[in-house]
């Protein structure tokens, strides 16, 4: 059983693996995710000052949703710009830019896959190694 104290109102709770809310905060935090979903709906291109005063929502609630990948930036409106947390290109949601998640997804495939034996052919026998490493037969 893993308990935790909630990142928002700081009691405790069993953490599930998903989320780092108790679930009185979790509901709360869903309730106002879809304030900003359906005012963004209905208000198109409006920006994260203009949502987070309509809805009540704090512009750091806001923004994590964007991170977190439940909300987009559409069009080219210069008031909403997130940025790749790895090179710092502009992005339209997520942490990371497509190009700098291929490269991190590549880096942890490649530390995942095993490495390839090599077969020993009879030239190897005739090389020099270290007793350890080669017991005599």
């Amino acid at each position: 059983m893993d308990i935790r104290n909630c990142k928002e109102c700081g009691k405790l709770f069993q953490y599930d693996g998903i989320s780092k809310l108790c679930y009185s905060c979790r509901k709360k935090d869903e309730e106002d995710f879809k304030r900003v979903k359906d005012y963004i709906y209905d208000n198109t291109g409006a920006t994260i000052t203009e949502v987070s005063e309509a809805t009540g929502v704090s512009e750091d609630k806001i923004l994590r949703y964007l991170r977190e990948g439940r909300l987009e930036i559409v069009g080219e409106n210069p008031g909403l710009v997130l940025d790749c947390e790895r090179c710092g290109r502009a992005i339209r949601t997520g942490r990371y830019c497509e190009e700098c998640a291929r490269e991190i997804e590549k880096e942890l495939r490649s530390g995942f896959e095993r490495p390839v034996k090599r077969v020993k052919t009879e030239k190897d026998r005739d090389r020099m190694h270290i007793a350890s490493f080669k017991k005599r037969t």
